[in-house]
């Protein structure tokens, strides 16, 4: 996972502990969800057919979270936009950041 624990250039500090708070809970949700579906899917296993279908999920989930959690603050915006946008993330849990971000982090989640 890319949680950098980076410095947020143009943050206040308080902006800065909600940013992490967020993102760290965003990466909690993320984590219960696939757990969840592994749950699930495991179940279902009868075969080696099945088992090797349960490893490539896994494989494809574990991309997709490590390439999307990145708390860098080149691009910490978009993260906070995707994560609203995929329901892991409610803007109300970024209450605090500056208008300006909020603003920013509200339009991109609408595309």
């Amino acid at each position: 996972m890319n949680m950098v624990d980076a410095v947020l250039d143009g943050w206040t500090e308080i902006e800065q502990g909600i940013a992490r708070t967020a993102f760290d809970r965003a990466y909690t949700r993320s984590i219960d969800q696939l757990a969840a579906s592994v749950r699930a899917k495991s179940e279902a296993l009868s075969s080696a057919e099945t088992i090797w279908e349960l490893h490539d999920f896994l494989s494809i989930q574990r991309h997709t979270i490590e390439g999307s959690f990145d708390f860098r603050p080149e691009g910490i915006l978009f993260v906070f936009a995707r994560l609203v946008k995929d329901d892991l993330l409610s803007i109300d849990e970024l209450d605090g950041l500056g208008i300006d971000k909020l603003s920013k982090i509200t339009a991109m989640a609408r595309f």
